[in-house]
């Protein structure tokens, strides 16, 4: 499993680029950053293939040791939160993470999209404590992005699982 970090999530992890894989990239990346809303630390990862994501609130460096297990977690709970086997991506193992840069700026550029919209959700609930989670999540992969097409994150993945039956 390549999870491609941020800086500041390369940061937070105190990982050294020097430390990185150099692996080609590919749709079965997860991209993986750090953000800032009401004041705590919280996680956005992405896949680079569907845009499938989760979100986690309030994390601390504590909680990321070891970051392959809170990762595949995380994955897992989500694709469970939508009723979808927890093998729908390949290769979620949690002591074959491998960290790598971002490769992908069209990626970046969704998840920097994203979080701004969790951010705009999270402000009209009026702060992250009157959100729920769960709704954050789901809200998230049924968002439409621009893709050539416009797609939902959910109905790629959707599509993914048809193809691989």
């Amino acid at each position: 499993m390549v999870v491609r970090c941020t800086k500041k999530m390369l940061g937070l992890l105190g990982v050294r680029s020097t430390t990185l894989s150099e692996l080609p990239p590919s749709d079965d990346d997860w991209y993986l950053n750090l953000v800032w809303i009401d004041r705590q630390k919280c996680l956005l990862l992405t896949h680079a293939g569907t845009l499938f994501s989760a979100f986690r609130i309030g994390v601390h460096v504590a909680d990321l040791r070891p970051l392959g297990n809170y990762l595949v977690e995380a994955i897992e709970a989500e694709l469970r939160a939508e009723g979808l086997p927890t093998d729908t991506f390949s290769a979620l193992e949690p002591d074959s993470v491998q960290l790598a840069k971002t490769a992908s700026r069209s990626t970046l550029g969704f998840m920097t999209e994203m979080a701004f919209e969790l951010e705009w959700i999270i402000a009209d609930k009026r702060g992250l404590r009157r959100s729920d989670i769960n709704d954050l999540n789901h809200a998230l992969r049924r968002m439409l992005w621009n893709r050539g097409d416009y797609v939902r994150p959910i109905e790629l993945v959707h599509q993914r699982l048809n193809v691989r039956s």
